[in-house]
């Protein structure tokens, strides 16, 4: 169902330029009419702005219920940061935040991990851009499981495009949900896209690309 908030969030991108219509080759080597590229965010009046969309979903979805977010290198640093800042204004809710290096640092206090220690028994919730075949997720878990004993229960993404992953039938969040038991939670879906579309006869031709796309690749 396309809400109020659903709404601002894909007028909101659109401003930013991050969610484009026309031709886009995604890493799958799939030609989508559409595609999301939260790199070009770039002022401060939009990533408050987003972090507001994630405190808003994060809080409708666990309030305080987890000890830390984790924000995957590179586009995921922000995003963590970004939301863990507006949970704290909008909310009251002060957690800490954390985040990989791609290299582990060999001085100073080293590691890998910047921010918040995770240890045993921690509850972490892992705040990304979007997820196309799930590759990120396998390359955090590891991370995230050498910390110590965590659990992961949430993760939140902007944009889940609903596409059928390496698994016939299967999304790569329905994956991501039956490997790690990770539950994905999304700002948007493309159906959302699609149905905010069918409304703007100017992206009439758009319209008919989407609905062709979903029909090939996404289940929903």
């Amino acid at each position: 169902m396309l809400t109020a908030e659903k709404i601002a969030f894909i007028e909101f991108m659109m401003s930013a330029d991050v969610l484009r219509f026309g031709e886009f080759t995604t890493k799958s080597g799939r030609l989508s009419p559409y595609f999301v590229n939260t790199g070009n965010y770039k002022t401060g009046a939009q990533i408050a702005a987003l972090g507001k969309f994630y405190a808003g979903l994060i809080k409708e979805t666990c309030g305080d219920d987890f000890d830390a977010m984790f924000g995957p290198a590179y586009k995921g640093i922000p995003l963590a940061c970004a939301a863990a800042g507006a949970l704290a204004t909008e909310y009251g809710i002060d957690k800490p935040y954390f985040f990989n290096r791609k290299e582990a640092k060999d001085h100073g206090e080293g590691g890998s991990l910047v921010g918040y220690k995770p240890k045993d028994g921690d509850k972490l919730i892992i705040i990304e851009d979007v997820i196309t075949a799930g590759t990120a997720v396998h390359e955090t878990m590891p991370i995230l499981q050498g910390c110590g004993d965590v659990t992961v229960p949430h993760m939140f993404i902007s944009v889940n495009r609903c596409e059928v992953g390496n698994v016939p039938g299967k999304t790569a969040v329905m994956q991501v949900a039956e490997e790690f038991g990770i539950q994905v939670h999304a700002l948007i879906t493309v159906a959302d896209i699609r149905e905010y579309l069918a409304d703007k006869p100017e992206y009439a031709s758009v319209l008919k690309l989407m609905d062709s796309y979903m029909e090939q690749y996404c289940v929903l």
